[in-house]
């Protein structure tokens, strides 16, 4: 497999998916102890269930880990110089979230090569969790 680069790149080009899941309770613990995030509404079915939910739902900064997670997969994390979402739908407990990517710019800036990527995270029936995007830099 050759190495990644700027040259290489094109625009169009899919980043390799990144799935992540079923997103189990124990995750939703886990994390909520690692983020200091313990509202109940992600962890307590009855305080879900008080409030009009069907069950608890992953925490939106777990899907955004899960995202990052998907360009450190494909470039180093020293090469990110943006990187944002925004929050469209709730991911319920036991969902597996995809992430995806594509090329959607390539440009010079500050003196580096670059490539914008567009960014979603989706729940297996296509519903997009975030949506986003983020710039690149290449030697």
């Amino acid at each position: 497999m050759s190495e990644l680069n700027y040259q290489s790149i094109e625009v169009g080009q899919a980043l390799p998916e990144h799935i992540c899941g079923p997103i189990s309770r124990t995750t939703l613990g886990l994390f909520a102890g690692a983020s200091g995030d313990h509202n109940p509404i992600h962890i307590d079915s009855d305080f879900a269930k008080k409030f009009g939910m069907p069950d608890v739902f992953s925490h939106g900064m777990l899907s955004m880990a899960y995202l990052a997670q998907l360009l450190t997969n494909w470039v180093s994390q020293q090469q990110l110089r943006e990187y944002g979402v925004r929050f469209t739908a709730i991911t319920p407990v036991l969902a597996t979230v995809t992430c995806k990517g594509k090329v959607v710019d390539k440009f010079t800036a500050d003196g580096e090569n670059r490539v914008k990527l567009e960014i979603t995270a989706e729940l297996n029936d296509g519903t997009k969790t975030l949506v986003g995007d983020a710039i690149i830099a290449f030697s």
